[in-house]
């Protein structure tokens, strides 16, 4: 019953809150009760024991909807009577039971229960909005804190990104200022250059106005020679003209006498002529065995010097030196120059090394490929001594580094026959070229020691076949070479000389088994050249050995040397840089006749530096020349 009761009081209450604007509810009885909080929630309908109440906010209040009154008990406002009838009439059950008081306090403990629960709603509420407080305080020290890095990380690249653009302008900076140095020292050297040529040009112009004013001074000195000549064949003259008549007296008497004395002669001789001829022309027997004698005579002197002419020739061409070759080690036959070999091979022995003191004649080289070479010799002769086939080599560099002297004492060294030849004797033979190059490889076969045959200027005829300009008896010369080449051979050592190796044929190329470059000399060795030469041309000038040769010869003057020491040879090392072993050579010659066409006949150290840096001028303007003609072609 007391259930009953307070199901009706809290639907009466909810009614009353419910049309309540004051947030009030009245009922028709002693009773009157207060008011729920707006703002506390209210239990859910679903419950019987407690009342229903509206959970609007009051801080968000919106005019209530208008409903559509289809109930005739309801007002117009949409309001429902009938709850309210029914909570009254429970206010009153409730007022007239025994049990009223009871059912108060059960509300007011339910009441008090719930605003306890309320409290405890709202005291976790608060600390749920502390909590929510915190995490958004972190939350924002966390984006602060984000931010913050942010920054100090944009700053760090931007002062990255200064650094950078500072390094860079540095470097843009240093660069232009490299570039301006580099181009001051080049306006340096420039200037220097010009200097140097101006210094050169000068010089030339003074050793110019010296060799005129030596030439003129020549020339006075021959005028002078010539004028006293002159005056003293005057004299003689007038000498001979004064004894003219008695010489020519004499001369008279003498051509008389020995007149009558060939006349006489001439006329005894031809009366015995006369008389044999009388005596064969009188007699028949005696004209035709005259006539027939002189027939025979005559075909027998043609007939032996057309067969003499026949047999020789046959004999050249079996047991002669090819026409290809230039020079050898060995005769033109077989028995010529026998003595000649075994007078040299004596020299060879007695001097036991050449006169450089190199042990390998007349050729100076680096001693990197004079060891080579060495090396090479030695590999020849044991390769000759064992019977294994001869390994073919190429050399090449620029002209006059010693190239054919190198392959000559190659030979020598090795114990090999010598024989040379040039490519461009092939081209001129036409079509006998062919035969020509056999004839050169079967005579080279018949060497007893081995035979080197050195190819100079290889590339005159060892071209590539392709080449549009060669010849068809070129080819067929390369292709003869070619095929007796074409194996490794036990009697022929082929060495090929060329200054441009990239011209060869691939064929000719793949023959090769050593190849050796040719530089041009270093300073020691145009030092030991400049030496040897000097030797050769100065120091041994003058000082032939008397023998049949030099009888009938003018002796040729000796050269004296005066002050002429190791560092000025030296010193002339240093400025032939660039100089060819023949070059220095052809330099040496030029002192010498430099020295010959000077007064004294003397080297001072004067007259060798001025030649010197003669041909050092020389030879820079035939550089420059030649560099000319390149570009212009």
């Amino acid at each position: 019953m007391a259930k009953t009761y307070t199901a009706g009081l809290l639907s009466a209450m909810a009614a009353a809150a419910a049309v309540s604007h004051n947030n009030h509810a009245y009922a028709d009885g002693p009773f009157k009760f207060p008011s729920f909080p707006s703002n506390v929630p209210q239990p859910s309908s679903s419950d019987p024991k407690l009342p229903q109440a509206d959970n609007l906010p009051q801080d968000s209040p919106s005019p209530p909807p208008k409903v559509r009154n289809d109930n005739p008990r309801t007002s117009s406002a949409g309001f429902d009577p009938e709850a309210l009838e029914r909570g009254v009439k429970a206010l009153r059950e409730i007022a007239s039971s025994p049990h009223g008081k009871k059912v108060f306090d059960v509300i007011k403990k339910q009441e008090e229960t719930k605003l306890a629960e309320l409290a405890a709603k709202v005291a976790e509420f608060k600390q749920m909005q502390a909590q929510h407080e915190i995490e958004r305080q972190r939350i924002i020290y966390d984006e602060q804190k984000k931010l913050a890095q942010h920054q100090a990380q944009t700053k760090s690249q931007m002062a990255r990104y200064e650094d950078e653009l500072a390094r860079k302008r540095m470097q843009a900076e240093n660069e232009y200022q490299r570039a301006r140095n580099q181009e001051l020292v080049k306006l340096q050297e420039d200037s220097s250059i010009r200097q140097e040529q101006a210094r050169r040009a000068t010089e030339e112009q003074i050793q110019a106005q010296r060799r005129q004013t030596e030439r003129e001074k020549a020339e006075i000195e021959r005028e002078t020679i010539r004028v006293r000549a002159m005056a003293e064949a005057e004299g003689r003259a007038h000498e001979a003209k004064l004894a003219e008549d008695v010489n020519r007296r004499m001369q008279f008497d003498r051509a008389n006498a020995e007149r009558e004395k060939w006349v006489a002669a001439i006329n005894t001789t031809f009366e015995h002529i006369g008389g044999g001829l009388r005596a064969i022309l009188t007699d028949q027997n005696k004209l035709v065995v005259a006539v027939g004698g002189v027939t025979a005579l005559a075909a027998g002197i043609y007939t032996t010097r057309e067969g003499a002419r026949v047999i020789w020739g046959y004999v050249d061409r079996i047991l002669g030196q090819p026409s290809l070759i230039r020079e050898s080690s060995r005769g033109k036959y077989p028995w010529s120059g026998m003595f000649s070999r075994f007078k040299s091979t004596l020299a060879r022995a007695g001097s036991g090394s050449s006169k450089n003191g190199n042990g390998f004649g007349d050729v100076v080289l680096h001693p990197a490929l004079k060891k080579r070479i060495e090396q090479l010799s030695s590999a020849t002769a044991n390769t000759k001594s064992h019977q294994a086939p001869f390994r073919n080599m190429l050399f090449y560099g620029p002209p006059g580094t010693g190239k054919t002297m190198a392959a000559r004492e190659l030979a020598r060294k090795s114990g090999l026959d010598y024989a040379l030849m040039t490519g461009g004797d092939v081209a001129p033979l036409g079509s006998q070229a062919v035969t020509k190059i056999h004839q050169l490889f079967d005579w080279a076969k018949k060497s007893q020691k081995g035979l080197l045959l050195f190819i100079d200027e290889a590339d005159a005829f060892l071209c590539e076949r392709n080449k549009t300009y060669m010849s068809e008896a070129q080819r067929s010369a390369l292709n003869a070479l070619l095929f007796r080449t074409g194996d490794q051979s036990k009697d022929i050592v082929l060495a090929l000389a060329t200054n441009r190796p990239g011209d060869l044929d691939s064929a000719v190329a793949d023959r090769i088994d050593e190849v050796l470059e040719f530089p041009l000399p270093g300073e020691d060795e145009r030092f030991k050249l400049l030496k040897l030469y000097l030797d050769k041309y100065i120091v041994q000038a003058g000082s032939e050995k008397p023998g049949l040769k030099n009888l009938f010869k003018g002796k040729q003057q000796q050269i004296e040397i005066k002050g002429l020491t190791d560092d000025i040879i030296r010193e002339a090392a240093a400025k032939t840089e660039g100089f060819s072993g023949r070059e220095i050579a052809k330099l040496m010659a030029s002192v010498q006749a430099a020295v010959y066409g000077s007064e004294n006949c003397v080297l001072d150290p004067t007259l060798f530096r001025e030649v010197v840096d003669y041909k050092v001028a020389e030879h820079q303007q035939r550089i420059k020349l030649a560099g000319t003609d390149k570009v212009s072609a």
